[in-house]
Formats: C-alpha cells, sequence, structure tokens
C-alpha cells in the first residue's frame, strides 16, 4: 500500500478528516503599531570573535557542509540569558589547531557579553560538536546541558555556575556515533526529565564515500548515500543516571537520519508526544501511550511523506497553534525546490498539507532551510514562522543560476487566518542579508519586551539581531515546576485577551541543533491585559491567574497561586486559583 493510498482510507474511516471545514476565523488581535526592525548587534553585544569550524582541508566529508547549532542558557541564574555556541572541530590528523566544541557567552545585562568557556568549566571536553539541548534534568534548580558531537555525547551538570560533563557516568555518552537534534522532556511525567537524542547516519573518515557531479571531482554525499543510525530515548532514574530504554519505548523503529525533533501533545490527552524530522527518509510522529511506551504514526497521520507521498529532506522543526482551529500546527524546513512543510492537525490523529494554502510554501522553494521556529516577532498575538537558510553546496553558484550558496533568511508574518507573508524583502536590512545559516534559536536578551534573534553560520561566526520594536504589547511568563519537572517542560498555557486566544507550551529542543528560551511570550497589540492565563502543568495541575497587565515579565511557580514580578519589569502580584491535580 503507498503511503497516499494508507493516507487517504484513513481519512476514510477517522471521524470528521474529510468533513470538518476550518473554523471560522475572527478579526485578528490588534497589531502593534510599531515598525516591524531588527539590528545586526553581534560586534557591539561582544560576539564576534566565535567561529564555527568545518575541519574542510580539500577532502569533502559529509559532515562539513552541514553545520551546528546555537542557543540559550541562564547559566548563574540571574535572570539574564546567555549564549552557547556550537565549535564544530577538526578530524583526526589535521595540521589545523583544536577549535572549543563549546562557546560560551555571558550576559552583563546591559546588552553586551563576555567570553565565560573556561570561567563556567567548559574547556578540555574534546569533541566535534553539533547541537544543544537545555533542561534541569537534575531538579537542583540550574540549567544543565547536552551536547551531541560525531562521537560521544556530553552532558554538561550545572553546579552553580561551574559545569562538570558527566555523560559516561550518567549513562547518555551513547555510541560513538554522529548523533544531531537531541531536547529534554518529561515523558512519564513523574517530574524528572528524560532525553531523546536523534542520531544521523553512519559515517566516518575511514568509510568516507567518494561522490561526484560532474563525474571526476569529489564532491559533498547526500545523506541517500549512507544508513540511517536509529535514535535514542534515556529515562531519567532520577538520582542523576538515565536508563536506555530505546527499545523497550518503542523508538527502536526510528529509521535515523533526524536533523529535527519536537515534543507536542497532538491528541492533548497530557502525555508529550514527539515529532522527528528526517533528512530524506520518512518523517516520524511518536505518540505516547501513557505506560512507558509509544506508537509511531508518522504515515498514517499524513506527516511522513509530502502530498505527492515522497520524502524530503527533513532539518528544522517547530510545532504550535497559528489560527482559530485550535488545532497543532507542524512547520519542517526542507532542500531548494521542497517547500518548507507545513502541516495542521486536523482532528483524530490526521494532519493536513498546508504548505501551499498557508502562503509559505511557494517562496520557499528557491531557498534551503535548517534551523526554523515560531515566534511572535510583532507581538500582535500571533505567532510568526523565521526561517533560517543557506545551501549546502559552495559551488552551487557555478551550476544554477537560480540558487546560491549564502541564502537571506525568511520572516513568514502570520496574518491571523491561517496565512503567512514573507516580510523580510519588505522590512529589509538584516533580513535580507545572504547567509550560509545552519542553527537558529531566539530569547529576550535584553529584557525589553520583544523577542530577539540568534544564528550561526556554517564556517562562519554567530549573528545577534537585537529586535527594536519598542513596544510594551506583552506578556512573558517565566515557569518553574515542583511537583513536575524543575524546568516546567511540557507546561500547556493559554492567554485570553479581548476575546483572542493564544496558546504557548514550554520546550526544549526544535529548530535545528538549536536551544531556545523557555519563556511563553504573548504578544497582546492593543489589548492592555490579559484577562485570563490558563497554566496546564506537565503533572496535570490547572492553575488560573489574571487579569494581568502588559509590560510584564513574571514568574509563576507550581501551586503558590501566585504570580511573581520579575525585574526589570514590575507588576502587582496576581493571585490565582489552582484546581489542583487534573
Amino acid at each position: 500500500m503507498t503511503p497516499r493510498l494508507a493516507l487517504a482510507l484513513l481519512c476514510l474511516v477517522a471521524a470528521g478528516c474529510a468533513t470538518k471545514p476550518d473554523a471560522a476565523s475572527p478579526p485578528p488581535a490588534p497589531a502593534a503599531t510599531t515598525p516591524l526592525r531588527f539590528t545586526e548587534v553581534t560586534a557591539a553585544a561582544g560576539l564576534d570573535g566565535f567561529r564555527h569550524e568545518t575541519g574542510a582541508e580539500g577532502a569533502m566529508y559529509f559532515p562539513e557542509s552541514m553545520g551546528s547549532g546555537c542557543g540559550f542558557i541562564d547559566v548563574d541564574g540571574d535572570g539574564w540569558i546567555d549564549i552557547l555556541g556550537a565549535g564544530g572541530g577538526t578530524w583526526p590528523g589535521s595540521d589545523k589547531d583544536p577549535v572549543p566544541p563549546v562557546w560560551l557567552y555571558r550576559n552583563r545585562g546591559d546588552g553586551t557579553f563576555v567570553p565565560w568557556t573556561r570561567e563556567a568549566g567548559l574547556e578540555g571536553h574534546p569533541a566535534y560538536s553539533l547541537g544543544f539541548a537545555v533542561g534541569d534534568y537534575d531538579n537542583d534548580g540550574d540549567e544543565d546541558f547536552f551536547l551531541t558531537t560525531m562521537a560521544e555525547n556530553q552532558l554538561f551538570r550545572n553546579d552553580g555556575g561551574v559545569f562538570t560533563e558527566v555523560a559516561r557516568e550518567a549513562g547518555v555518552a551513547g555510541e560513538p556515533v554522529w548523533s544531531s537534534a537531541a531536547l529534554f522532556f518529561d515523558a512519564d511525567r513523574d517530574g524528572w526529565l528524560d532525553l531523546y537524542v536523534g542520531n544521523y547516519v553512519l559515517w566516518s573518515p575511514e568509510t568516507d564515500l567518494f561522490c561526484t557531479l560532474d563525474g571526476e571531482t569529489k564532491d559533498y554525499c547526500t545523506p541517500q548515500s549512507y544508513t540511517g543510525v536509529p535514535g535514542r530515548f534515556y529515562r531519567n532514574n532520577g538520582d542523576g543516571t538515565f536508563t536506555d530504554r530505546t527499545e523497550a519505548a518503542g523508538f527502536l523503529s526510528a529509521t535515523g537520519k533526524a536533523l529535527g525533533v519536537i515534543e507536542l501533545d497532538v491528541n492533548r490527552d497530557g502525555w508529550p508526544d514527539l515529532m522527528v524530522a528526517n533528512d530524506t527518509d520518512p518523517n516520524q510522529l511518536f505518540i505516547n501511550r501513557g505506560d512507558g511506551t509509544f506508537e509511531e504514526r508518522g504515515m498514517l497521520s499524513g506527516v511522513a511523506y509530502d502530498e505527492n507521498g515522497k520524502t524530503r529532506a527533513g532539518m528544522g522543526i517547530d510545532a504550535g497553534v497559528v489560527d482559530s482551529t485550535g488545532e497543532v500546527s507542524i512547520f519542517i524546513g526542507h532542500f531548494t525546490q521542497e517547500m518548507i512543510g507545513v502541516w495542521r492537525h486536523r482532528g483524530n490523529g490526521v494532519f493536513i498539507d498546508r504548505a501551499a494554502a498557508s502562503k509559505i510554501g511557494r517562496p520557499s522553494l528557491k531557498t534551503l532551510t535548517f534551523g526554523l521556529f515560531l515566534f511572535d516577532a510583532d507581538l500582535d498575538g500571533h505567532l510568526d514562522l523565521f526561517a533560517a537558510n543557506g545551501h549546502v553546496n559552495p559551488g552551487i553558484e557555478q551550476i544554477s543560476d537560480v540558487f546560491t550558496y549564502a541564502e537571506p533568511v525568511h520572516l513568514f508574518r502570520n496574518r491571523g487566518d491561517g496565512t503567512f507573508e514573507d516580510v523580510a524583502p519588505l522590512i529589509g536590512g538584516v533580513l535580507q542579508q545572504p547567509l550560509v545559516a545552519r542553527g537558529a534559536a531566539y530569547a529576550d536578551y535584553d529584557r525589553d519586551g520583544d523577542v530577539d534573534v540568534l544564528l550561526c553560520e556554517n564556517a562562519g561566526g554567530l549573528h545577534l539581531w537585537r529586535n527594536d520594536l519598542d513596544s510594551d504589547a506583552f506578556l512573558r511568563v517565566h515557569v518553574e515546576g515542583r511537583t513536575s519537572n524543575r524546568s516546567g517542560l511540557g507546561t500547556h498555557l493559554v492567554a485570553l485577551a479581548g476575546g483572542h486566544r493564544m496558546e504557548r507550551r514550554i520546550t526544549s529542543g526544535a529548530s535545528y541543533l538549536s536551544a531556545s528560551e523557555q519563556v511563553a511570550t504573548f504578544g497582546l497589540g492593543t489589548h492592555p491585559q490579559v484577562d485570563s492565563l490558563i497554566v496546564t502543568w506537565p503533572g496535570g495541575r490547572v492553575e488560573r491567574f489574571g487579569p494581568l497587565a502588559a509590560g510584564q515579565e513574571v514568574l509563576i511557580v507550581e501551586g503558590t497561586g501566585t504570580v511573581r514580578p520579575l525585574s526589570p519589569h514590575t507588576a502587582t502580584v496576581a493571585h490565582g486559583t489552582d484546581r489542583g491535580e487534573g
């Protein structure tokens, strides 16, 4: 049975799949009145010293074309988010100087950063680094991080701002294979963060293949040339160690070639599911059965293939509610001449392909998207889509008049009716700057309420783009679990403002090998407040707060029934209603 036929048959039997119309869209929330503008502040912020190293010396090894990730972490718990960069690496026998696999920059709180790698204990751990996952896996109140590499992976435990590498003793170093995307999530809702690690392909310098475009010159191979490696799932034992439960939990069916992974709750049963974006292999959707096991339903749900039943080159991934249907949509970055993937949940576990209907598909055909994420760029209450682009073939311009190696980003502004417009060409400036972009992440690094962008280039530097929206039309919510995991990963938040409903989820992972802030930002447009904020914790507790005035950054601690303002923003503590366990 072909993938398209299987999906067609499923739609015939699934209630509502073929007949449920799109929900009517109410008028969008009033837009912020300030023009949207991003400013390159990399050098001024002190980040221009970073440099990613591919290890390239002419051998054209496959990993050199892939690049790495970057991200945000609050190392010292001071409320000012710091920056991580994956430095890549060199190959055995190379004449090149070794590079730091991890670069850490500490936020001074004045718009600038200071190199902090050595001070944080992150030197002396050689690796060819790729991606990050951030989460407080030991529930001690500070953020730890996991680093994927070309060999054994590394886990850095944070003890008061100083890190210790503990992957082997914790049981998560894994086999010496090419790992890629990873995330922390509480799979069994026991209050301890578990870990999923996506792996890519079986490759090493010794098994490198000769690939060519012209029949003579060696070029970078494609993923079809190599065998995929299944991902690994590690259950947190609650004592600083993990147990490999990959096979028992049902993840051994993962085909490998993973470059993106997200946590989401497709069926809204309270149990976290996983979606894996694979490179030229079918995407996979793992539905949590709630008993410690997962069922893979990628093909049956309609997200494994494109609308023609073909696989695509899946890279970065994210998910969120972007329209008035209240159903989650999944976005995946793809290769040139492949639309950015857009699937919206239709109900009953089935998704529909909306790449063309969303107006995202066609503008993305000429670009190759790695990192991508959803965020409310203009604080109008609707999640927009940012896509970081860059080709994998440095010589693409010699064989094509259409495609380029360095490419500008996309910023798809959400119109509020299920369609998007790429406003990057209209805004111009840094959004039109050609980059060989790979990882991409977001955070409000300067704590002015709007969300900023961090990018990393293959064989290049970091780029920090400050969002200069200049608006107080926001409510930013930090969460801290008590019965639930301390990071609050898996927390679901719903904000109601003037009849407009917004949903956010606190997650790890997403994008391409990168780590964004774990904060919910609600854009309010011209609404003066959030009338009601409903917080559903991973363990099932539901709390309601409000009203909450615009222009605030607040902290909600599970079970306390209060909202605490965070400096530099001020607010009055609002008391909530605890509904107990759900």
